[in-house]
């Protein structure tokens, strides 16, 4: 059974910086991809950011240069580093895990809630970040 624990939220003011991890167990053997999403008060879920297991990272546009993913294998942990916060970065942030490219759906992303998502993806309880102005 895949389990991921996700911590290292918090409250920051703005401009200040938070480290994520997200702590796993049970992942199948073979290439997968780790993702970092993100829900708002009354907004809608949000893809942050991807890593996979070559290495290889996407960002949604609105943390690039701000937001680094990385991970170490050795720890089984996969972090979110984020610098520059802003108040929109207010959220819950969850750690996800699933086959490659499950994030994607055609030229544009995966919603949360669509039926490949909840099928193809294990998901943490996740952490909260509160960031103030």
């Amino acid at each position: 059974e895949v389990q991921l624990v996700e911590s290292g939220g918090g409250s920051v003011q703005a401009g200040g910086s938070l480290r994520l991890s997200c702590l796993y167990s049970g992942l199948p053997s073979g290439d997968h991809d780790m993702g970092w999403y993100r829900r708002a008060p009354g907004n809608k879920c949000e893809l942050v950011s991807i890593i996979s297991t070559d290495g290889s990272t996407h960002y949604t546009d609105s943390v690039k240069d701000r937001f680094t993913t990385s991970q170490d294998n050795a720890e089984n942990t996969v972090y979110l580093q984020m610098n520059d916060l802003k108040p929109d970065d207010t959220a819950k942030y969850y750690c996800v895990a699933g086959g490659l490219g499950f994030w994607r759906l055609g030229s544009g992303y995966r919603p949360c809630g669509h039926p490949g998502m909840i099928k193809m993806t294990v998901w943490g309880r996740g952490t909260q970040v509160t960031v103030s102005s």
